[in-house]
């Protein structure tokens, strides 16, 4: 399935939960917090800005954002929040997409594992490079993602259950050869019905991400295990991964 048929209108319509789950304020608050921190007062990027869920409060904290985005429907729902002169968006693959002349933004960050759906190796480093590109010397590039749960993968089994609700299952398959997993979300409605929606990733290993920002010129900043600043552990489900061109670059 190709990434813009995976985002469509259901999905754009459906996809905002104002007040719970990525959108819970305990969620989304630090992740606003942090972001603004290391935009410095300059202008930042969001690669697949999505339906707007950090852009839209990080602007209302003052700092200049700009989008770019594969899927029109969800450009859709973030026109209902937020306007072209307020939040602009380019319309594009996050791996080569332009948003501005090169060395336009302090900032530019891809949250919640979205880089994971570039579906190749290339495209992900290439994604490094769109990043370096757009920053100014100093600037810096954050991605949030998650680690390989292929710990938990006894021999011989090729899923591994995440979450488990009364109104849902979330679990992951994997493909070690080629790090492919696709997550499957299974919705149940009150009459016993239920749904089904997949999502393919490519998944990466923090020490293979480091390799890709080496790659477009960057240096690992600070790494921890949330918004928050946690110490990022071997135990760590997750990073926050903070990159940075250096001044001369």
């Amino acid at each position: 399935m190709r990434q813009d048929e995976l985002w469509d209108v259901a999905t754009a319509l459906s996809y905002d939960t104002p007040g719970t789950g990525m959108f819970a304020p305990e969620v989304l608050d630090p992740a606003v917090d942090r972001l603004a921190e290391l935009a410095g007062g300059g202008r930042a990027l969001e690669f697949a800005i999505g339906t707007g869920r950090v852009a839209v409060p990080l602007a209302e904290r003052g700092v200049p954002v700009t989008g770019i985005e594969l899927s029109q429907p969800m450009l859709d729902q973030l026109r209902t929040k937020a306007d072209e002169t307020t939040i602009p968006v380019t319309v594009g693959d996050m791996a080569t997409a332009t948003a501005g002349p090169p060395g336009s933004f302090q900032l530019v960050y891809l949250v919640f594992n979205t880089i994971s759906n570039l579906l190749t190796q290339a495209e992900q480093v290439t994604c490094f490079r769109n990043a370096a590109r757009h920053l100014a010397p100093g600037g810096r590039f954050v991605i949030e993602l998650g680690v390989p749960a292929l710990r938990k993968l006894p021999p011989g089994q090729q899923a591994t259950v995440w979450k488990t609700e009364t109104d849902y299952i979330g679990l992951d398959t994997y493909d070690p050869l080629t790090q492919h997993l696709v997550s499957h979300h299974f919705r149940y409605t009150e009459d016993g019905q239920a749904r089904l929606a997949r999502s393919p990733h490519r998944y990466i290993w923090p020490a293979e991400l480091d390799l890709m920002a080496q790659l477009a010129g960057f240096e690992l900043e600070t790494r921890h295990a949330d918004w928050r600043g946690s110490e990022f552990t071997a135990e760590s489900g997750s990073h926050v991964s903070v990159y940075r061109l250096p001044v001369g670059a």
